[in-house]
């Protein structure tokens, strides 16, 4: 009976988590209403590009390319209360942000959106401006 209760529970939170992937013009829309931002990329990434203006810089994904997943949600906390909260998310392709965005949704976050093709390919391409 508890295994039912806890399959049931893990399904209706998967039914209500949101994951999108957004084009540029709905991404700062998000974010001028407010939601946080997260720049996900290494140091150096963000020392080559800059970062969109109020994003908050938050490497997932060491160089190596192993995620930091202590020190992460560690910083996410401080940031995000609750798991209702939307929440902004980009790397530089899209590649990163696709697998963290869709395990936070699966974790139970319910809104969660990336910009699509990233910060290089999505943002700086449409003319967008960022912030060393």
């Amino acid at each position: 009976m508890k295994k039912l209760l806890l399959i049931a529970g893990l399904l209706t939170t998967a039914l209500f988590a949101e994951f999108k992937t957004v084009d540029v013009d709905t991404f700062e829309k998000l974010m001028a209403k407010g939601y946080p931002t997260i720049d996900i990329r290494t140091p150096m990434e963000w020392k080559q590009t800059g970062i969109i203006k109020g994003a908050h810089k938050m490497m997932f994904f060491t160089p190596s390319g192993q995620p930091d997943l202590a020190g992460w949600f560690f910083e996410l906390g401080h940031l995000v209360k609750d798991k209702k909260e939307p929440i902004l998310i980009y790397c530089a392709h899209a590649n990163r942000s696709n697998v963290l965005g869709k395990g936070l949704s699966q974790m139970g976050f319910e809104h969660v959106y990336e910009l699509k093709d990233g910060i290089e390919n999505g943002w700086i391409k449409a003319g967008k401006k960022t912030v060393k």
